[in-house]
């Protein structure tokens, strides 16, 4: 194999059995956000219309929203406006980059001709990547491991009714 040749990494999804024609997909790869608050963010979302959605994730970037944490949230403080976990934080950067990822999907939409207004996230999920190892040399010649684990992220969108 020349060094030209090389072969990009081929993305797959993890849901499958979609109907093309009313779902469009959107995936940020290699993400430099934190997985645990990414997968947190996903779930508050999954079930949101597109709208309500970036709403929602608007509102969390200007810290007036918090997101429910339901599984990463030992010594978590509790949030105001939280309905069924009490515990909550304001990941401002993975709201960021998951939004980015909502707009790409509602561009893809727009692309296939589908109603934007009617869309809803039907699926949304985050999981680790790859890890970036880097290493802190300390005294004795010794060194600390400061790794950094990216993040997947992948948003499905289906049009729910009002097409005729």
């Amino acid at each position: 194999m020349a060094v030209g040749d090389r072969q990009l990494p081929k993305w797959g999804y993890s849901v499958v059995g979609l109907d093309p024609d009313v779902t469009v997909k959107a995936s940020g790869r290699e993400l430099r956000i934190s997985p645990k608050s990414a997968r947190e963010v996903c779930a508050a979302i999954k079930g949101m219309k597109l709208n309500e959605a970036k709403e929602f994730l608007e509102q969390v970037i200007k810290k007036k929203k918090a997101v429910p944490f339901k599984r990463f949230n030992k010594k978590l403080p509790h949030r105001r406006g939280l309905q069924k976990a009490a515990a909550g934080r304001y990941p401002v950067k993975a709201a960021k980059k998951i939004l980015s990822v909502l707009e790409n999907a509602e561009a893809n939409a727009n692309f296939k001709g589908l109603d934007t207004e009617n869309l809803k996230i039907i699926h949304a999920s985050a999981y680790p990547g790859t890890k970036i190892k880097r290493y802190i040399p300390r005294a004795m010649g010794r060194a600390t491991p400061r790794f950094e684990t990216l993040c997947h992220v992948e948003i499905v969108l289906e049009e729910v009714g009002g097409r005729s």
